[in-house]
């Protein structure tokens, strides 16, 4: 905590709803008093709040990497004509109920898909940059765009792999 109160619950980072999930007695439920943590530790990966989300640190050097992970889930669909599915069906489902810092789990049915992905952001003299592809990181260091696309080929980076962006 930012007070220097260190405080050692089970904790999963929920990739979906971007939140900290800690279990007190049996019950799961969302971290709220974001603003006081400092840091979260998860075996032996680093978290730090920012803006009410969590980023994992992926990199501190002279540029800080962070990991803004996330999840979305694909609805099967509902039986269309032909023996097909839609998305657009009028019928929705839940997978999460919400209820103040609460949250209550519901099974997601096995047909229901999850993707995650992860946005990542740099910290250059100061400023946190987005970006979303290798591309929109080289235009980061436009000064050196040529040594950048050189090293990334040649280090086989992958967007979807930290360690080889780090």
């Amino acid at each position: 905590m930012k007070t220097g109160v260190k405080n050692e619950p089970l904790l999963n980072f929920n990739s979906l709803t971007e939140e900290m999930i800690f279990e007190n007695k049996g019950t799961k439920l969302a971290i709220s008093n974001i603003e006081q943590i400092d840091t979260i530790y998860i075996n032996g990966r680093k978290f730090f709040p920012l803006n009410g989300k969590f980023l994992e640190l992926i990199l501190h050097s002279k540029y800080d990497l962070y990991a803004e992970h996330k999840c979305s889930i694909k609805d099967p669909g509902k039986p269309a004509a032909y023996g097909g599915s839609s998305q657009t069906s009028a019928t929705t489902t839940y997978s999460t109920f919400f209820s103040g810092s609460q949250v209550y789990d519901l099974k997601l049915p096995e047909s229901y898909e999850t993707k995650a992905y992860t946005f990542y952001w740099l910290k250059k003299n100061g400023e946190l940059i987005k970006f979303v592809s290798l591309r929109q990181l080289s235009k980061v260091f436009g000064e050196k765009s040529i040594q950048f696309k050189k090293y990334t080929k040649e280090h086989d980076v992958s967007y979807d792999d930290p360690e080889s962006l780090a």
